[in-house]
């Protein structure tokens, strides 16, 4: 390391163009001729501005002409008049003193004074040739002798003499300047293309380089392992793949062979780049990251010499590390589409990605690292030991996990010391990274839109709210009938889940319509592994007592819970066909985590199962419903009150279904983490949706989280 300081301190810090190269000489650069161009044209036009020879018109020509200072005229290719006037006039006279100073212009009679712009036509001739006649009357009316007058005539300019000159210097500009404004036009698409292109692999004649980005100890990576939290396990086997190449003879020593490839897997937003991220600030080694879709290019080769260049750059850094992100971009399953043929460009990517990482020796000291959340398409052959011998899966954070990363996140931020990290995390079960990142950003432009100095818990909570349910929109024009069905509606979710023991534990009901929902519930899920079918059952139960409630008090249904019905039509199926929680079809499970039955036109199971399964679904789906149908017949009075206080405030906590239903009767762990709301206060607390109230016939999406 202290050889290749005193080398960099040797260069001068000299930019890269100008470094010099192995043999010490300086490196070219196009820069260069554009700079040798640009000094070329200021001498000409300086040498143009500063010239001695100074244009003139007829009247001051005249005047030297009566005067008798012009001791020659030279007419240059029909164009120019070259005026000399006489020398010993230069030196007399003080019309001419400018060419008596130093270093401007000259006194010699080898160079011309001034220069007369020649007509066309014959007109200077004649002009000539009159002033001379002119000036001869006028010496007879005043009785100069005959010898004088032949004298004058011999002085007189006239006729003027005649030549013809090239101007070589010119008419070589005049070849060459065109060329060089092609020659840079032409420079200047290829550095754009390239610019566009990522690279050199954007030009036409690279488009087979590889498009991947080079991190060295010359490149500033600011992402350590300690901006990543809440991934320990994660950490620990990407700092060991680290520190093999950092130290590869103590893992060698005892014969074992450093791992060719690591492949991280998890749902978006969990911090999957971010580690690798971390991986190049942390690793004193080259790190080549490139995503998967930088091989896919719509000429046939183009991905697989990539790959070949992305390999062979790797070996020449060895020991270095690759990262591909989206891997699945490139990797997916070969033979899935049937469609394109054998002759696919992107299984010939893959193809040679396969060889590659699987063709080098045993401790080269290059490792593959890849990304990606769909680990299900994937080609086997690319999972297999040898090339990607590690998969390292990173989760949802939990609880503590989450702790973490808000300690992170709000590092930047200027908070109340009221606001409780540990509240936070409860508050968000199910949130990935990503999205704790976007609720502590969310909450600083909340709080800088209200003119706040600082960001305070309720900031926090309504950023959850938005993120979550969507903006609020009070002033979306609701008829007084449809706002009281929605509370009617919303008083049935939140009664049937405070009455069933498996149901999530409430946190707060509102009729305040936010993003495409006219009403939403917020619930705090239980951090859980395992869930038995009474789990599922009660969760079903709650989810369709708001339709429930609209049948009980109103007599008839409303589109409003199309979210609700398709939540729990998919719980249902997927207790039926995927838990083999249903007796009617057994312990068996149809659920495929290859992926295969994706591009399969069939189902796994006969029509007569099929008949079955949707049978079974449709009973477990309506039994629920009369379940529910038959908790708010028994506390219709109560679920009314509650529906007339929602009506009043439109917001409600979990002190006002205490203050209508009294104390829960179960003894639910997860009610320990919900935070404690004054009844009074209209203000959102934590928040969780469930589900949301659709108007009419606009079909909903689903934005709720797991």
């Amino acid at each position: 390391m202290a050889e290749k300081e005193s080398d960099s301190k040797k260069k001068g810090g000299l930019p890269p163009n100008l470094t010099p190269g192995k043999k010490g000489k300086l490196k070219f650069s196009f820069y260069w001729i554009y700079a040798i161009l640009a000094v070329v044209f200021i001498g000409i036009q300086y040498f143009n501005y500063n010239s001695p020879v100074k244009e003139i018109y007829w009247p001051r020509l005249e005047e030297m002409l009566v005067n008798q200072d012009v001791e020659k005229i030279i007419v240059i290719n029909k164009e120019k008049a070259e005026i000399y006037i006489k020398k010993e006039k230069i030196q007399t006279d003080t019309a001419y003193r400018d060419f008596n100073k130093k270093g401007f212009g000259s006194s010699s009679s080898q160079s011309p004074q001034f220069f007369y712009q020649v007509g066309p036509d014959n007109s200077f001739n004649t002009l000539l040739r009159d002033t001379r006649d002119t000036l001869l009357a006028r010496m007879v009316r005043y009785g100069v002798s005959s010898y004088e007058l032949q004298d004058f005539s011999k002085q007189y300019p006239y006729p003027p003499s005649y030549d013809t000159r090239e101007d070589v210097f010119g008419n070589v500009l005049g070849y060459l300047i065109p060329i060089a404004i092609l020659i840079g036009a032409w420079f200047l698409i290829m550095r754009f293309m390239s610019r566009g292109g990522g690279g050199a692999g954007g030009q036409i004649f690279n488009i087979g380089k590889s498009k991947a980005q080079l991190f060295d100890k010359d490149t500033s990576v600011n992402v350590t392992f300690n901006d990543v939290a809440g991934l320990e396990e994660a950490k620990v086997e990407v700092m060991e793949i680290v520190d093999f190449l950092k130290n590869p003879g103590k893992y060698t020593q005892l014969g074992g062979k450093i791992p060719k490839g690591a492949l991280l897997v998890g749902p978006p937003g969990t911090g999957k780049t971010l580690l690798a991220k971390a991986v190049a600030g942390e690793a004193k080694v080259p790190f080549f990251s490139i995503s998967g879709s930088d091989f896919v290019e719509m000429f046939v080769g183009v991905g697989a010499s990539r790959v070949r260049d992305l390999f062979r750059q790797a070996k020449e850094k060895a020991p270095c590390i690759i990262f591909i992100d989206e891997i699945d971009a490139v990797g997916r399953a070969r033979g899935r589409n049937q469609m394109t043929g054998a002759n696919d460009e992107r299984e010939n990517t893959l193809n040679q990605l396969l060889t590659e990482m699987d063709g080098f020796a045993t401790n080269a000291g290059v490792i593959i690292l890849a990304a990606t959340n769909r680990a299900d398409v994937l080609d086997r052959a690319l999972m297999r030991a040898g090339r990607f011998d590690r998969q390292i899966y990173i989760e949802l954070p939990d609880l503590e996990e989450r702790k973490a990363i808000f300690k992170v996140h709000v590092k930047p931020l200027k908070f109340d010391m009221e606001v409780d990290v540990d509240f936070l995390a409860r508050q968000t079960p199910g949130f990935s990274g990503a999205d704790i990142a976007n609720v502590c950003n969310e909450s600083a432009l909340i709080a800088a839109r209200k003119e706040k100095k600082s960001i305070q818990k309720q900031d926090f909570m309504d950023a959850i709210d938005r993120i979550v349910g969507g903006l609020e929109k009070r002033s979306k024009i609701i008829s007084a009938h449809e706002k009281k069905v929605i509370a009617y509606h919303e008083s049935g979710h939140a009664a049937c889940s405070w009455l069933l023991e498996h149901a999530h534990p409430l946190v707060k009901v509102t009729i305040v319509p936010r993003g495409k929902a006219l009403g939403a519930a917020w619930y705090l899920p239980e951090e859980r592994q395992l869930t038995t079918f009474e789990q599922m059952y009660d969760e079903i139960t709650a989810a369709v007592g708001g339709r429930a409630s609209e049948e009980v008090f109103f007599g008839k249904v409303s589109t409003g819970a199309l979210n609700d019905l398709e939540k729990v039509t998919k719980q249902a199926y997927a207790m039926v066909v995927y838990f083999g929680l249903n007796p009617e079809i057994g312990n068996i499970s149809y659920y495929d985590s290859s992926g295969q039955s994706e591009y399969s036109f069939h189902k796994p199971y006969s029509e007569k199962t099929a008949e079955i399964i949707d049978k079974e679904i449709r009973e477990i789906v309506e039994s629920a419903y009369k379940r529910a149908k038959k908790l708010i017949t028994e506390h219709k009075e109560q679920l009314e009150q509650l529906a007339k206080t929602l009506l009043e405030k439109e917001v409600i906590f979990r002190e006002d279904l205490e203050l209508v239903f009294g104390k829960r009767p179960f003894n639910i762990e997860s009610e320990k983490l919900l935070p404690v709301s004054s009844p009074a206060k209209t203000k959102p607390k934590a928040k969780r949706v469930a589900r949301k109230v659709k108007p009419k016939e606009e079909p909903p999406d689903s934005p709720t989280k797991p």
